[in-house]
């Protein structure tokens, strides 16, 4: 397979890089920036050495696509709204790893975000989170990479949801993220000295991740949801850790809240439900795709705590275990490397 990275400098753009790099059926054809045109990738990042040396081209669509089998879009929102169609267009496999086609109604998305300019493609695009959602992302043309917040909070939720097993209208979901989260490009906030031995809450009740996880959730448990969510950066590069609080409808043992993940989850190569007792760390998973999950339980009331790699389960990762399906091949191919711990 050929593959095109469409904004391959930034995060989620290098570590697409270093997973495709090792992927025995794909072949890097083209990779494209609008600040570093001209220049050899490894001039860019040095520490990919000769397995990233192509040169950095313009994006334009219509000299990329006759060179790539599957499009990785990794540009911001708005972007990627301008970039997918043609692509698609050209009868392309699309990831796009924005938020541009995540929520599925217009209004919803330009409440949060900007106005769209391609909502005729919002009904095509299949929310890509293969725990629940394979079975369409077999069949997809444009795949919308979930966000990484979302991934560690859906996961948890899923199985409890599915049951109708807890309250809906009070879940709390408290998160926390690495700076890497924030993207490459220049912020105040992100500062080695602004980051570094500090620890902060932001976008309260106004994180653009809200109305994505509350339409899936609503989704999978058929009724709207929506829940109170609290992001956090953490002064680390990269690493998500989301602790979830929730109140059961009736009383359930540890054993039978350990075997209803580990039910559900049981044939997931990346989602581990973690022995009763146990509660995940963020180092566990550290440059893997895995999605660790474990549970403490007082009562009605259940805590989950998830952690993922932002970077890989929470982004490029899944976007090649998401190629990985569409193109019929082995979903793990890649992508299923052991965590970079300690």
């Amino acid at each position: 397979m050929r593959a095109a990275i469409i904004g391959a400098t930034g995060y989620t753009g290098l570590e697409l890089i270093r997973i495709l790099s090792r992927h025995p059926e794909v072949e890097i054809t083209a990779l494209t920036s609008e600040r570093y045109v001209g220049q050899r990738y490894d001039q860019v990042y040095p520490a990919v050495g000769a397995i990233a040396s192509r040169v950095l081209e313009p994006l334009n669509a219509d000299a990329i696509a006759p060179r790539a089998d599957v499009i990785f879009t990794a540009v911001p929102h708005k972007e990627a709204m301008q970039v997918v169609p043609s692509f698609i267009k050209k009868k392309k496999k699309v990831i796009d790893l924005s938020a541009d086609f995540r929520l599925t109604d217009k209004a919803t998305y330009e409440t949060w975000y900007d106005a769209h300019t391609a909502p005729e493609l919002l009904a095509k695009a299949v929310y890509g989170l293969p725990e629940i959602n394979r079975k369409k992302i077999k069949k997809a043309q444009l795949v919308a990479n979930p966000g990484c917040y979302p991934t560690s909070i859906i996961l948890p939720l899923t199985p409890l949801l599915k049951d109708d097993l807890i309250d809906t209208s009070a879940i709390i979901a408290d998160s926390k993220s690495g700076v890497s989260g924030a993207g490459r490009s220049l912020k105040t906030g992100s500062l080695f000295c602004e980051a570094s031995e500090s620890f902060k809450a932001y976008s309260i009740l106004k994180h653009r991740h809200q109305p994505e996880i509350d339409e899936q959730l609503s989704g999978i448990c058929g009724k709207p949801v929506s829940i109170t969510f609290s992001p956090h950066l953490l002064p680390m590069n990269r690493g998500m850790l989301s602790t979830i609080y929730v109140t059961l409808k009736r009383p359930m043992s540890s054993s039978s809240v350990q075997n209803l993940l580990t039910s559900q989850y049981k044939n997931e190569p990346f989602v581990r439900i973690l022995p009763e007792g146990t509660l995940p760390q963020t180092g566990w998973v550290r440059g893997s795709n895995y999605c660790d999950i474990g549970f403490a339980l007082s009562g009605r009331r259940l805590v989950l705590v998830s952690v993922i790699d932002n970077l890989v389960k929470g982004a490029s990762g899944q976007a090649v275990q998401n190629m990985n399906i569409m193109m019929g091949i082995r979903e793990t191919m890649a992508v299923d490397h052991v965590p970079m711990y300690p």
